[in-house]
């Protein structure tokens, strides 16, 4: 399994030196297709790697930057533009990492620009972001309504100059979920950059993690993820830290996806010691990947599919969602 080579190139950086061309080709697809290649760029750096190799790590080292540039600069444009109304905006995921300068950020390729500000003033959010040249990328109606009713974020928005997205969150799971966090706890827990936006503290990022690994979607970019918060675990850990960690998965209803994504985080970037029966079909799940990055075991994708649509809603809702976007034309992806 290539995604296996990936994890433990990541865990320990020297066994790379072992891999012969094949070898090397398998891992870059995998980190590739797992977005983690600027990742693995930057914990492989020094080693002797071979040149051909080492050319594509270099060019994911320079994107990897590029986009570090890219994701602050978004984040203040968002900033700029919502300046003017006093709405407290809070950095998520990538972009949050690299902005507070967290190890978790080291290499990693950042997307979306994702923010979280108060569902009382989400329209407001909204207009200042249109009247600063966003648009929404998705305009077909029942999207649009289903983001609005059931969803914890707007319809995804592009700036139609720079051609960069933007989610807007309010909370950080589905209001349709079966576990319903405290937004407004996050918000008030957020760690000011002094520049006029924030982050949530260490454990928050990692119960955001593991809300949006395990209680919401079909896993997918789990490697990622599960590298995002063993980074935050080593760096913030001790102290206390794991008491701190665990009170904030209860308050927000998330202990057994925190316990399962720090177990897994374990398993596959730490001791590596042998996986919980119940942790095996996700371990699965998340290793899945040929020698050219594609994912393999298409039964376990879809099991998870179904599993994550039917934690993001009650079973009349998730059946005539699915057979609506099943009309449209919509197949997951495989």
């Amino acid at each position: 399994m290539s995604g296996a080579m990936v994890a433990r190139a990541l865990r320990d950086p020297a066994s790379v030196l072992a891999l012969d061309a094949q070898g090397w080709t398998e891992l870059l697809c995998a980190a590739r297709a797992e977005t983690l290649i600027g990742t693995l760029a930057h914990r492989v750096e020094g080693l002797a790697i071979p040149p051909a190799a080492a050319r594509v790590l270099a060019d994911a080292r320079a994107a990897a930057e590029h986009g570090r540039l890219a994701a602050l600069w978004e984040a203040e444009m968002a900033r700029r533009a919502l300046a003017s109304s006093g709405i407290p905006v809070v950095l998520l995921k990538g972009t949050a990492f690299v902005a507070a300068g967290l190890s978790a950020g080291q290499g990693r390729q950042i997307g979306d620009l994702d923010i979280l500000v108060p569902r009382e003033r989400i329209e407001e959010a909204e207009a200042l972001l249109l009247a600063a040249g966003w648009e929404w990328v998705k305009p077909d109606p029942y999207d649009a309504t289903y983001y609005r009713r059931w969803m914890h974020e707007l319809p995804p928005l592009i700036h139609r100059e720079r051609d960069r997205m933007i989610d807007v969150h309010h909370t950080i799971l589905p209001l349709t979920a079966r576990v319903t966090p405290d937004a407004t706890a996050l918000i008030a827990s957020a760690v000011p950059l002094g520049n006029g936006l924030s982050v949530l503290p260490p454990e928050g990022m990692i119960v955001h993690g593991a809300a949006h690994l395990l209680a919401d979607g079909d896993v997918q970019g789990g490697l990622r993820n599960l590298w995002d918060i063993r980074c935050l675990l080593d760096e913030f850990g001790g102290d206390g830290f794991d008491l701190k960690l665990a009170a904030c998965a209860a308050h927000h209803g998330l202990t057994r996806e925190v316990e399962r994504a720090v177990r897994l985080s374990t398993y596959l970037f730490g001791e590596g010691t042998a996986p919980a029966l119940a942790d095996r079909p996700y371990i699965r799940r998340l290793l899945a990947r040929d020698g050219w990055g594609r994912r393999t075991r298409k039964l376990t994708e879809l099991a998870f599919y179904l599993r994550g649509h039917w934690l993001r809603m009650p079973p009349l809702m998730l059946a005539r969602h699915l057979w609506t976007k099943w009309r449209s034309g919509y197949r997951p992806a495989g």
